[in-house]
């Protein structure tokens, strides 16, 4: 039970007054002024035991037990009824010839405030290449520039002129493995055609280098990923590309939650004197990343792990 904090009486204490009225026969004026309550309080709870037992001294609801101008059930049913035919709450509202703030309270009492709910959220999907290489996901994320410190650090805000409005932005540039979870990544000056398929040759070459052949991409459906350069780059490359659904980015979701753990652990993790040092300070982070902490997705151990061990397994086979 969540009893008030300012609650004066609770079922312990009204049971010990009416023992001490009925038991002990002490007067309930005598036992009002021990517990600090009104003598009014003592024979309510008196009465209410007398009526139900000991069950009767737990709190009640405090709906009243009339509502007169209460919405009859027939027409939330028929609220629902009509929500269910993909209505908005003002045409239900002039079908039934009821207020609109009426007939939107129904709705969101009974969570379809949102036409969206009206159609369940599919099963998440949850796939793993068996192999690294297979296919690595790509994507990018808009960081704002840094020019110094700001004021949400200093402290400085009143009458600082901002010296940094228009400053830019650059863009985070993401690739990870879907089989091992190791991850590349860089920050660039955009997140256009040149450096999207700038940043896949440089990918490659650095999956390469750690001995692992990439067969596909995933990535959105992004002006610079639809570009005949990227297209032409992942051809030449011998690469397969493969786009997310249209609107949908749990698609790309590998991609999407590395991002988000890159904001958090570099890139948003402490204050940056400016974009330069941001960007240096990357590369380091993405090493420790790769090699130490452990990954939840991969029993515990980190992503070159992953690729320690398909290395030998390749190597026995």
């Amino acid at each position: 039970m969540n009893i008030h904090k300012n609650a004066r009486t609770t079922p312990h204490s009204r049971l010990l007054m009416v023992r001490r009225v009925l038991d002990e026969q002490q007067p309930a004026r005598r036992v009002a002024a021990e517990l600090g309550i009104s003598e009014r309080t003592v024979r309510k709870w008196l009465a209410r035991w007398r009526a139900g037992g000991e069950p009767a001294l737990n709190d009640r609801s405090s709906a009243p037990a009339r509502s007169p101008s209460r919405l009859p059930r027939a027409i939330t049913d028929a609220i629902e009824r009509l929500r269910w035919q993909r209505l908005t709450g003002p045409q239900i509202a002039r079908q039934l010839e009821r207020p609109i703030a009426t007939v939107g309270l129904v709705l969101r009492r009974l969570g379809l405030g949102r036409l969206a709910a009206l159609e369940p959220r599919p099963p998440a999907v949850r796939y793993q290449r068996e192999r690294p290489g297979e296919l690595i996901h790509i994507d990018t994320k808009k960081l704002g520039k840094i020019a110094g410190i700001g004021h949400r650090i200093t402290g400085r805000r009143s009458g600082m002129i901002n010296r940094h409005h228009g400053i830019g932005w650059e863009a985070l540039h993401v690739a990870i493995d879907d089989a091992s979870r190791l991850s590349y990544s860089e920050i660039l000056p955009d997140e256009r055609k040149a450096s999207a398929t700038a940043f896949l040759g440089r990918t490659l070459a650095w999956f390469a280098r750690h001995g692992v052949t990439v067969e596909r991409v995933m990535t959105d459906n992004g002006s610079a990923y639809r570009s005949h350069a990227f297209r032409h780059a992942c051809a030449a490359a011998g690469l397969r590309h493969l786009c997310t659904k249209p609107y949908t980015p749990r698609t790309n979701g590998k991609a999407e939650r590395f991002i988000q753990t890159v904001l958090r652990e570099c890139a948003y993790a402490r204050p940056f004197a400016c974009s330069q040092d941001r960007a240096a300070a990357l590369p380091r982070w993405l090493h420790l990343y790769n090699v130490h902490p452990p990954h939840a997705a991969l029993a515990g151990r980190p992503p070159i792990t992953r690729l320690a061990m398909n290395n030998l397994l390749g190597n026995d086979s």
